[in-house]
């Protein structure tokens, strides 16, 4: 039996929710977790289950996603055969909004040319460890056309169906949409539709909240083990950066701290991107710091995001709350004008 599956990966969905952590970069490119981005951690599930064709339908502000993503070699997605492929709406609908459809039928030759017989198609929103050979198996086995994915009774807006009832859906016509799981949505109440129940720690990205929430979650012992399991690694885009630099004024508690860091200053409860320089006598406290960002001397961040490349001068204060954490735009400077 032909148990070969294609992946789809929808990048397309965008919200103002998430701003302004995307307004120069589409959803799947948002950094999470100290070195990875959304796209990660689903790309990931996908090849460790044995999938070796994966497509990325974005919509908009995707050139940091390709820049990530490059050939794939880091998924092993730079084949001869299948790999890694992203196929963008067409250059005139960049500044619309036309349906998901239109897109996908703009790139059928990709599910025509396909000899998988099954597809998954899955988000970038979803943080967990999923193996897509489970949820096919009880495909199988349940005769359904369709499988959904839940977790703890809700859905994962992650399907499992055979690409050629995929092709079907696609020819059937264009529906006012916004993303491949909505339009699988649409189709699904005329089908046979099984259920999937997904065991074990899940997150959903869904605006800043819930990204600051779920990113703090992580820095839990055993929360960590379940998102980034031993034998099912979850890989990234690799970069070569020296091991973090702890300076003896430096003070560090119950923090994850990518490499080429260097930490002169005080970081508690806190995600710390790679490159990143907190200066002696800053203080970092319940926060996410993204790469290249500098804290300068004897500031303090508490329930804080910032972006990358943000420079915060010193003696500068920024405060938010856990239900709504402070967020810095991507290259700005903070406190410059106080301090002049």
């Amino acid at each position: 039996m032909n148990k070969q599956m294609l992946g789809i990966i929808d990048a397309s969905p965008y919200t103002n929710d998430l701003k302004p952590l995307t307004k120069f970069r589409t959803f799947a490119a948002v950094p999470f977790g100290g070195r990875y981005r959304l796209v990660d951690f689903m790309l990931s599930n996908l090849v460790q289950s044995g999938i070796h064709s994966v497509a990325l339908f974005p919509r908009k502000n995707y050139r940091s996603l390709l820049d990530h993503l490059g050939s794939g070699k880091e998924w092993d997605l730079d084949r001869k055969r299948d790999g890694l492929f992203v196929f963008p709406p067409k250059s005139d609908e960049l500044d619309s909004q036309p349906s998901i459809v239109t897109q996908l039928r703009y790139h059928i030759d990709y599910f025509l040319r396909s000899t998988q017989k099954y597809a998954v198609i899955a988000n970038s929103s979803t943080i967990c460890s999923l193996n897509f050979q489970d949820v096919l198996n009880h495909h199988i086995r349940s005769n359904a056309q369709i499988t959904e994915v839940y977790h703890e009774g809700k859905s994962l807006q992650i399907y499992v169906l055979e690409t050629a009832l995929l092709i079907d859906l696609i020819y059937q016509g264009s529906f006012p949409v916004n993303t491949i799981s909505e339009f699988v949505q649409y189709h699904s109440s005329k089908y046979h539709l099984s259920r999937y129940e997904h065991v074990g720690h899940t997150a959903v990205i869904s605006d800043v909240a819930s990204y600051f929430s779920r990113s703090m979650e992580i820095l839990d012992p055993q929360i960590w083990k379940q998102v980034f399991v031993k034998d099912r690694p979850i890989f990234t885009k690799v970069k070569d950066e020296p091991p973090t630099r702890y300076m003896k004024t430096a003070v560090v508690k119950n923090s994850m701290i990518a490499n080429g860091c260097v930490i002169e200053g005080h970081v508690e409860n806190s995600i710390i991107f790679r490159g990143v320089k907190i200066e002696k006598g800053a203080v970092v406290k319940n926060s996410i710091v993204m790469q290249k960002s500098i804290v300068k001397e004897n500031s303090l961040l508490n329930y804080v995001i910032l972006d990358k490349d943000v420079k915060v001068e010193r003696n500068t204060e920024l405060i938010g709350s856990p239900e709504q954490p402070h967020v810095i735009e991507k290259g700005t400077v903070q406190g410059a004008l106080m301090n002049s």
